[in-house]
Protein backbone atom coordinates (compact mmCIF):
# COMPACT_ATOMS: atom_id res chain seq x y z
CA UNK A 1 0.00 0.00 0.00
CA UNK A 2 1.48 3.24 -1.08
CA UNK A 3 1.05 6.82 0.79
CA UNK A 4 -1.78 7.98 -1.13
CA UNK A 5 -3.89 5.16 -1.16
CA UNK A 6 -3.12 4.72 3.05
CA UNK A 7 -3.93 8.51 2.85
CA UNK A 8 -7.57 7.70 1.08
CA UNK A 9 -8.04 5.20 3.68
CA UNK A 10 -7.33 7.93 6.41
CA UNK A 11 -9.72 10.52 4.67
CA UNK A 12 -12.26 7.70 4.31
CA UNK A 13 -12.13 6.83 7.48
CA UNK A 14 -12.08 10.02 9.52
CA UNK A 15 -15.49 10.96 7.08
CA UNK A 16 -17.36 8.05 8.19
CA UNK A 17 -16.36 8.95 11.94
CA UNK A 18 -17.71 12.78 11.48
CA UNK A 19 -20.76 11.32 9.78
CA UNK A 20 -21.38 9.07 12.51
CA UNK A 21 -20.67 11.64 14.99
CA UNK A 22 -22.88 14.45 12.89
CA UNK A 23 -25.70 11.45 12.83
CA UNK A 24 -25.73 10.60 17.02
CA UNK A 25 -25.27 14.69 17.49
CA UNK A 26 -28.83 14.78 15.78
CA UNK A 27 -30.31 11.81 17.03
CA UNK A 28 -29.13 12.51 21.21
CA UNK A 29 -28.38 16.30 20.82
CA UNK A 30 -28.35 15.67 24.45
CA UNK A 31 -25.26 14.20 24.22
CA UNK A 32 -23.27 16.62 22.14
CA UNK A 33 -24.90 20.08 22.34
CA UNK A 34 -25.17 20.61 25.92
CA UNK A 35 -21.94 19.44 27.44
CA UNK A 36 -21.96 22.75 29.55
CA UNK A 37 -25.35 21.75 30.62
CA UNK A 38 -28.39 23.58 31.05
CA UNK A 39 -28.89 26.78 32.83
CA UNK A 40 -33.15 26.82 33.01
CA UNK A 41 -34.66 30.24 33.96
CA UNK A 42 -38.21 30.24 34.79
CA UNK A 43 -40.62 32.69 36.25
CA UNK A 44 -40.82 30.24 39.85
CA UNK A 45 -38.69 27.20 41.21
CA UNK A 46 -40.39 25.20 43.84
CA UNK A 47 -37.72 23.43 45.21
CA UNK A 48 -40.22 20.86 46.77
CA UNK A 49 -40.65 22.46 50.37
CA UNK A 50 -41.36 26.26 49.17
CA UNK A 51 -41.88 28.99 46.16
CA UNK A 52 -38.91 31.27 45.29
CA UNK A 53 -39.37 33.49 42.59
CA UNK A 54 -36.31 34.60 40.77
CA UNK A 55 -33.93 31.58 40.97
CA UNK A 56 -32.55 29.76 38.38
CA UNK A 57 -30.92 25.52 38.29
CA UNK A 58 -28.23 24.73 36.79
CA UNK A 59 -27.96 21.26 35.56
CA UNK A 60 -24.82 19.54 34.03
CA UNK A 61 -25.24 15.49 32.94
CA UNK A 62 -27.97 13.71 34.99
CA UNK A 63 -28.17 15.65 38.18
CA UNK A 64 -28.53 19.25 39.65
CA UNK A 65 -25.71 21.68 39.88
CA UNK A 66 -26.84 25.05 42.02
CA UNK A 67 -29.63 26.57 42.16
CA UNK A 68 -30.97 29.77 43.44
CA UNK A 69 -30.81 33.58 42.11
CA UNK A 70 -28.04 34.89 39.84
CA UNK A 71 -25.91 31.52 39.19
CA UNK A 72 -22.50 31.51 37.76
CA UNK A 73 -22.17 28.73 34.89
CA UNK A 74 -19.33 27.53 33.01
CA UNK A 75 -18.84 28.68 29.08
CA UNK A 76 -21.41 26.44 26.89
CA UNK A 77 -23.95 25.89 29.27
CA UNK A 78 -27.35 26.10 27.39
CA UNK A 79 -29.91 28.75 28.51
CA UNK A 80 -32.99 27.79 28.59
CA UNK A 81 -35.74 30.22 29.12
CA UNK A 82 -38.97 29.22 30.65
CA UNK A 83 -40.93 32.41 30.54
CA UNK A 84 -43.98 32.55 33.12
CA UNK A 85 -43.48 28.74 33.97
CA UNK A 86 -43.36 26.86 37.50
CA UNK A 87 -40.27 24.93 37.45
CA UNK A 88 -40.46 22.09 40.02
CA UNK A 89 -39.36 18.65 40.49
CA UNK A 90 -40.86 15.71 38.83
CA UNK A 91 -43.56 14.24 40.64
CA UNK A 92 -43.75 10.89 41.95
CA UNK A 93 -46.38 8.78 41.35
CA UNK A 94 -47.39 6.65 45.00
CA UNK A 95 -49.85 3.96 43.85
CA UNK A 96 -50.05 2.97 40.38
CA UNK A 97 -50.61 -0.48 38.24
CA UNK A 98 -49.32 0.52 34.65
CA UNK A 99 -50.40 -2.78 32.87
CA UNK A 100 -54.18 -2.03 33.58
CA UNK A 101 -56.63 0.53 31.79
CA UNK A 102 -59.85 1.98 33.15
CA UNK A 103 -62.46 -0.51 33.88
CA UNK A 104 -65.08 1.03 32.22
CA UNK A 105 -63.25 0.10 28.76
CA UNK A 106 -62.40 -3.64 29.95
CA UNK A 107 -63.48 -5.32 32.99
CA UNK A 108 -60.48 -6.30 35.30
CA UNK A 109 -61.45 -9.96 35.02
CA UNK A 110 -60.96 -9.50 30.72
CA UNK A 111 -57.99 -7.95 31.49
CA UNK A 112 -56.75 -10.67 33.37
CA UNK A 113 -58.14 -13.60 31.51
CA UNK A 114 -58.87 -12.44 27.68
CA UNK A 115 -56.12 -9.32 27.05
CA UNK A 116 -52.78 -11.27 25.93
CA UNK A 117 -49.46 -10.39 28.55
CA UNK A 118 -48.04 -8.42 24.85
CA UNK A 119 -51.20 -6.75 24.31
CA UNK A 120 -50.90 -5.47 27.71
CA UNK A 121 -47.13 -4.40 27.75
CA UNK A 122 -47.72 -2.27 24.35
CA UNK A 123 -50.52 -0.79 26.54
CA UNK A 124 -48.16 -0.38 29.51
CA UNK A 125 -45.38 1.62 27.26
CA UNK A 126 -48.24 4.02 26.14
CA UNK A 127 -49.25 4.27 29.92
CA UNK A 128 -45.66 5.30 30.98
CA UNK A 129 -45.29 7.58 27.84
CA UNK A 130 -48.46 9.12 29.12
CA UNK A 131 -47.67 9.17 32.83
CA UNK A 132 -44.03 11.13 32.18
CA UNK A 133 -45.76 13.70 29.85
CA UNK A 134 -48.60 14.70 32.55
CA UNK A 135 -44.86 15.08 34.85
CA UNK A 136 -44.59 11.60 36.58
CA UNK A 137 -41.11 11.41 36.78
CA UNK A 138 -40.73 8.54 39.12
CA UNK A 139 -43.71 6.15 39.47
CA UNK A 140 -44.52 2.98 42.75
CA UNK A 141 -46.18 0.24 40.73
CA UNK A 142 -48.37 -1.77 42.98
CA UNK A 143 -48.36 -5.23 40.90
CA UNK A 144 -49.08 -6.55 37.45
CA UNK A 145 -52.12 -7.87 38.25
CA UNK A 146 -52.06 -11.12 35.85
CA UNK A 147 -49.20 -10.64 33.85
CA UNK A 148 -46.61 -11.90 36.34
CA UNK A 149 -43.23 -10.00 36.12
CA UNK A 150 -43.65 -8.45 33.19
CA UNK A 151 -43.30 -5.05 35.01
CA UNK A 152 -40.19 -6.05 36.07
CA UNK A 153 -39.01 -6.80 32.25
CA UNK A 154 -40.53 -3.18 31.46
CA UNK A 155 -38.39 -1.44 33.97
CA UNK A 156 -35.20 -2.80 32.70
CA UNK A 157 -36.25 -1.59 29.22
CA UNK A 158 -36.51 1.89 30.39
CA UNK A 159 -33.09 1.42 32.54
CA UNK A 160 -32.00 0.09 28.95
CA UNK A 161 -33.41 3.31 27.03
CA UNK A 162 -35.33 0.61 24.79
CA UNK A 163 -38.89 2.95 25.63
CA UNK A 164 -39.47 6.14 27.47
CA UNK A 165 -41.31 6.81 30.98
CA UNK A 166 -40.73 7.24 34.39
CA UNK A 167 -38.42 5.63 37.10
CA UNK A 168 -39.99 2.56 38.02
CA UNK A 169 -40.51 0.11 41.34
CA UNK A 170 -42.15 -2.61 40.31
CA UNK A 171 -43.60 -5.36 43.07
CA UNK A 172 -44.26 -7.85 40.48
CA UNK A 173 -46.98 -10.40 41.00
CA UNK A 174 -48.50 -9.58 44.57
CA UNK A 175 -49.27 -11.59 47.60
CA UNK A 176 -52.40 -12.76 48.55
CA UNK A 177 -53.93 -15.77 50.77
CA UNK A 178 -55.11 -18.51 49.30
CA UNK A 179 -58.80 -18.26 48.36
CA UNK A 180 -59.01 -14.86 48.66
CA UNK A 181 -58.03 -13.32 45.36
CA UNK A 182 -59.46 -13.70 41.65
CA UNK A 183 -60.88 -14.06 38.99
CA UNK A 184 -63.89 -16.00 41.11
CA UNK A 185 -66.95 -16.97 39.74
CA UNK A 186 -65.67 -19.91 37.83
CA UNK A 187 -66.88 -23.56 37.92
CA UNK A 188 -64.70 -25.59 40.51
CA UNK A 189 -62.77 -28.11 38.17
CA UNK A 190 -61.96 -24.69 36.83
CA UNK A 191 -58.57 -23.06 38.21
CA UNK A 192 -58.01 -19.57 36.12
CA UNK A 193 -55.22 -17.79 36.30
CA UNK A 194 -54.61 -15.43 38.99
CA UNK A 195 -54.17 -11.58 39.29
CA UNK A 196 -51.77 -12.26 42.54
CA UNK A 197 -49.58 -14.82 43.84
CA UNK A 198 -51.03 -17.15 46.75
CA UNK A 199 -49.04 -18.11 49.60
CA UNK A 200 -49.67 -19.08 53.30
CA UNK A 201 -48.06 -19.97 56.76
CA UNK A 202 -44.25 -20.46 57.59
CA UNK A 203 -42.74 -22.13 54.72
CA UNK A 204 -44.86 -20.89 51.66
CA UNK A 205 -44.90 -17.06 52.60
CA UNK A 206 -40.67 -17.66 53.25
CA UNK A 207 -40.24 -19.77 49.59
CA UNK A 208 -43.26 -16.62 47.52
CA UNK A 209 -41.30 -13.67 49.47
CA UNK A 210 -37.71 -15.02 48.31
CA UNK A 211 -38.92 -16.34 44.69
CA UNK A 212 -40.40 -12.38 43.96
CA UNK A 213 -37.22 -10.71 45.96
CA UNK A 214 -35.29 -13.35 43.37
CA UNK A 215 -37.32 -12.11 40.06
CA UNK A 216 -36.53 -8.23 40.58
CA UNK A 217 -39.43 -6.89 42.53
CA UNK A 218 -38.01 -3.28 44.82
CA UNK A 219 -40.79 -3.80 47.30
CA UNK A 220 -43.21 -6.38 48.47
CA UNK A 221 -47.14 -6.37 48.28
CA UNK A 222 -49.00 -8.10 50.37
CA UNK A 223 -53.23 -8.04 50.90
CA UNK A 224 -53.88 -8.19 54.17
CA UNK A 225 -57.97 -8.23 53.64
CA UNK A 226 -60.04 -8.58 50.86
CA UNK A 227 -63.70 -8.73 49.90
CA UNK A 228 -64.04 -12.58 50.85
CA UNK A 229 -66.48 -12.19 54.10
CA UNK A 230 -69.56 -14.07 54.07
CA UNK A 231 -71.72 -11.16 52.58
CA UNK A 232 -68.95 -10.51 50.17
CA UNK A 233 -67.39 -7.69 52.67
CA UNK A 234 -63.75 -6.79 53.29
CA UNK A 235 -62.29 -8.80 55.79
CA UNK A 236 -58.80 -9.73 56.75
CA UNK A 237 -56.92 -12.49 55.31
CA UNK A 238 -53.54 -12.95 56.82
CA UNK A 239 -52.68 -13.77 60.44
CA UNK A 240 -50.23 -11.21 62.73
CA UNK A 241 -47.64 -13.68 62.53
CA UNK A 242 -48.09 -14.48 58.93
CA UNK A 243 -47.39 -10.44 58.24
CA UNK A 244 -44.77 -10.16 60.34
CA UNK A 245 -42.86 -12.90 58.79
CA UNK A 246 -43.56 -11.62 55.40
CA UNK A 247 -42.01 -8.05 56.34
CA UNK A 248 -39.08 -9.75 58.22
CA UNK A 249 -38.21 -12.07 55.36
CA UNK A 250 -38.12 -9.29 53.18
CA UNK A 251 -36.10 -6.36 55.41
CA UNK A 252 -33.54 -9.49 55.18
CA UNK A 253 -32.66 -8.27 51.40
CA UNK A 254 -33.39 -4.88 52.05
CA UNK A 255 -36.39 -4.33 51.02
CA UNK A 256 -40.35 -3.08 52.16
CA UNK A 257 -43.74 -4.12 52.34
CA UNK A 258 -47.04 -2.49 51.22
CA UNK A 259 -50.54 -3.53 52.34
CA UNK A 260 -53.57 -3.68 50.82
CA UNK A 261 -56.02 -2.70 53.87
CA UNK A 262 -59.30 -1.75 53.40
CA UNK A 263 -60.42 -2.56 57.28
CA UNK A 264 -59.94 -1.57 60.56
CA UNK A 265 -58.46 -5.34 61.17
CA UNK A 266 -56.26 -5.50 58.41
CA UNK A 267 -54.79 -2.21 58.86
CA UNK A 268 -54.04 -2.68 62.71
CA UNK A 269 -52.55 -6.03 61.90
CA UNK A 270 -49.98 -4.56 58.98
CA UNK A 271 -49.59 -1.50 60.91
CA UNK A 272 -47.99 -4.15 63.89
CA UNK A 273 -46.39 -6.10 61.61
CA UNK A 274 -44.28 -3.30 60.48
CA UNK A 275 -45.15 -2.54 56.77
CA UNK A 276 -44.01 0.96 55.04
CA UNK A 277 -47.23 1.86 53.78
CA UNK A 278 -50.64 1.22 53.41
CA UNK A 279 -53.44 1.47 50.90
CA UNK A 280 -56.67 2.34 50.53
CA UNK A 281 -57.97 2.52 54.30
CA UNK A 282 -61.39 3.04 53.78
CA UNK A 283 -62.39 1.44 56.72
CA UNK A 284 -59.87 3.45 58.99
CA UNK A 285 -60.34 4.63 62.49
CA UNK A 286 -59.06 7.30 64.21
CA UNK A 287 -57.94 4.78 66.67
CA UNK A 288 -55.92 3.10 63.78
CA UNK A 289 -54.40 6.08 62.34
CA UNK A 290 -53.16 6.84 66.15
CA UNK A 291 -51.48 3.45 65.80
CA UNK A 292 -50.26 3.93 62.16
CA UNK A 293 -48.57 7.65 63.37
CA UNK A 294 -46.75 6.20 66.51
CA UNK A 295 -45.17 3.59 64.45
CA UNK A 296 -44.61 5.80 61.15
CA UNK A 297 -46.62 3.90 58.91
CA UNK A 298 -47.91 6.09 55.96
CA UNK A 299 -51.21 5.89 54.37
CA UNK A 300 -51.89 6.11 50.57
CA UNK A 301 -55.72 7.02 50.22
CA UNK A 302 -56.40 6.57 46.58
CA UNK A 303 -59.49 8.63 46.66
CA UNK A 304 -59.31 9.26 43.25
CA UNK A 305 -60.20 4.95 42.46
CA UNK A 306 -63.01 5.17 44.47
CA UNK A 307 -64.36 8.23 43.22
CA UNK A 308 -63.70 6.62 39.41
CA UNK A 309 -65.44 3.05 40.66
CA UNK A 310 -68.75 5.26 41.79
CA UNK A 311 -68.88 7.16 38.64
CA UNK A 312 -68.64 3.66 36.19
CA UNK A 313 -71.50 2.36 38.04
CA UNK A 314 -73.73 5.08 37.82
CA UNK A 315 -73.14 8.51 40.46
CA UNK A 316 -73.31 11.75 38.43
CA UNK A 317 -70.71 13.20 40.24
CA UNK A 318 -71.98 16.94 41.35
CA UNK A 319 -75.76 16.32 40.56
CA UNK A 320 -76.14 13.46 43.12
CA UNK A 321 -75.23 13.26 47.10
CA UNK A 322 -72.10 11.24 47.49
CA UNK A 323 -72.61 7.95 48.24
CA UNK A 324 -71.53 6.11 51.65
CA UNK A 325 -68.34 4.88 50.24
CA UNK A 326 -66.95 8.53 49.16
CA UNK A 327 -68.50 9.68 52.92
CA UNK A 328 -66.40 6.89 54.26
CA UNK A 329 -63.42 7.67 52.53
CA UNK A 330 -63.73 11.40 53.09
CA UNK A 331 -64.02 10.87 56.66
CA UNK A 332 -60.71 8.12 56.99
CA UNK A 333 -58.70 10.69 55.00
CA UNK A 334 -59.48 13.77 57.22
CA UNK A 335 -58.88 11.25 60.50
CA UNK A 336 -55.57 10.21 58.81
CA UNK A 337 -54.58 14.22 58.79
CA UNK A 338 -56.02 14.81 62.07
CA UNK A 339 -53.63 11.77 63.88
CA UNK A 340 -50.74 13.25 61.69
CA UNK A 341 -50.36 10.35 59.74
CA UNK A 342 -47.71 10.65 56.48
CA UNK A 343 -49.33 10.47 53.56
CA UNK A 344 -48.62 9.01 50.08
CA UNK A 345 -49.93 10.57 46.97
CA UNK A 346 -51.42 7.91 44.83
CA UNK A 347 -54.08 7.15 43.02
CA UNK A 348 -54.92 3.72 41.95
CA UNK A 349 -53.77 5.01 38.36
CA UNK A 350 -55.09 2.38 35.86
CA UNK A 351 -58.18 2.15 37.97
CA UNK A 352 -58.94 5.63 36.01
CA UNK A 353 -57.23 6.87 32.74
CA UNK A 354 -52.84 7.43 32.81
CA UNK A 355 -52.03 10.38 32.88
CA UNK A 356 -54.63 11.80 34.86
CA UNK A 357 -52.28 11.73 38.23
CA UNK A 358 -53.71 14.83 39.11
CA UNK A 359 -57.19 14.18 40.01
CA UNK A 360 -55.77 12.53 43.25
CA UNK A 361 -53.95 15.38 44.23
CA UNK A 362 -57.11 17.64 43.29
CA UNK A 363 -59.29 15.31 45.77
CA UNK A 364 -57.25 15.49 48.63
CA UNK A 365 -57.36 19.05 48.83
CA UNK A 366 -61.05 19.03 48.23
CA UNK A 367 -61.07 16.38 51.33
CA UNK A 368 -59.60 19.31 53.43
CA UNK A 369 -55.29 18.81 52.52
CA UNK A 370 -53.95 22.05 50.94
CA UNK A 371 -52.61 22.64 48.23
CA UNK A 372 -49.38 23.01 49.44
CA UNK A 373 -49.26 20.14 51.56
CA UNK A 374 -50.13 18.55 48.65
CA UNK A 375 -47.92 19.58 46.63
CA UNK A 376 -44.91 18.47 48.85
CA UNK A 377 -46.67 14.74 49.19
CA UNK A 378 -46.29 14.74 45.27
CA UNK A 379 -42.47 15.32 45.85
CA UNK A 380 -40.11 15.43 48.70
CA UNK A 381 -42.59 14.10 50.63
CA UNK A 382 -43.19 10.65 48.44
CA UNK A 383 -39.22 10.64 47.84
CA UNK A 384 -38.52 10.72 51.71
CA UNK A 385 -41.47 8.26 52.07
CA UNK A 386 -40.77 5.79 49.46
CA UNK A 387 -37.09 5.99 50.26
CA UNK A 388 -36.15 7.78 47.50
CA UNK A 389 -33.26 10.23 49.04
CA UNK A 390 -32.02 11.72 45.51
CA UNK A 391 -35.30 12.89 43.91
CA UNK A 392 -38.08 14.86 44.71
CA UNK A 393 -36.39 17.82 45.59
CA UNK A 394 -34.50 20.89 43.59
CA UNK A 395 -31.67 21.02 45.53
CA UNK A 396 -27.54 20.16 44.39
CA UNK A 397 -26.65 16.33 44.05
CA UNK A 398 -29.91 15.42 43.27
CA UNK A 399 -31.47 13.98 40.42
CA UNK A 400 -32.36 16.04 37.55
CA UNK A 401 -35.75 15.16 36.98
CA UNK A 402 -37.83 18.40 36.86
CA UNK A 403 -41.39 19.37 35.51
CA UNK A 404 -42.08 23.29 34.35
CA UNK A 405 -46.29 24.26 33.89
CA UNK A 406 -48.32 26.82 33.61
CA UNK A 407 -49.82 28.77 37.17
CA UNK A 408 -48.98 28.25 40.94
CA UNK A 409 -49.31 24.68 41.88
CA UNK A 410 -48.81 25.91 45.69
CA UNK A 411 -51.87 27.61 45.35
CA UNK A 412 -54.34 25.54 43.33
CA UNK A 413 -53.54 22.18 42.20
CA UNK A 414 -55.40 22.49 39.03
CA UNK A 415 -51.89 24.35 37.44
CA UNK A 416 -50.27 20.73 37.83
CA UNK A 417 -52.45 19.82 34.31
CA UNK A 418 -50.43 22.60 32.26
CA UNK A 419 -47.35 20.53 32.19
CA UNK A 420 -44.99 21.97 29.24
CA UNK A 421 -41.81 20.99 29.80
CA UNK A 422 -40.58 17.23 31.34
CA UNK A 423 -36.43 16.56 31.99
CA UNK A 424 -35.81 13.43 33.11
CA UNK A 425 -32.00 12.86 33.70
CA UNK A 426 -30.74 16.05 32.66
CA UNK A 427 -32.38 14.91 29.23
CA UNK A 428 -35.25 17.30 28.06
CA UNK A 429 -38.10 14.59 26.97
CA UNK A 430 -40.82 16.64 26.35
CA UNK A 431 -41.47 20.54 25.37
Amino acid sequence: MNYKQLSGYLISGAQIFSAVLLTMSCCLPGLFAQAGGYLLRPARVFDGHELHQDWEVWVAGSHIQAAGPGLKVPAGTAVVELPGLTLMPGMIEGHSHILLHPYNETPWNDQVLVESEAERVVRATLHLQRSLQAGITTLRDLGSEGAGYADVGIKQALEKGLITGPRLLVAGRAIVATGSYGPKGFAPHFQPPLGAQPADGHDGLIRVVREQIGHGVDFIKVYADYRWGPQGEARPTFSLEELQLIVQTAASSGRRVVAHAATAEGMRRATLAGVATIEHGDGGTPEVFALMAEKGVAYCPTLAASDAILQYRGWQKGRQPEPPRIQQKRASFRAALAAGVPIVFGGDVGVFPHGDNVRELELMVAYGMSPLAALRCATSGNAALLGLPDRGRIAPGLLADLIALEGDPTQQPSALRQVKWVMIGGEVVSE
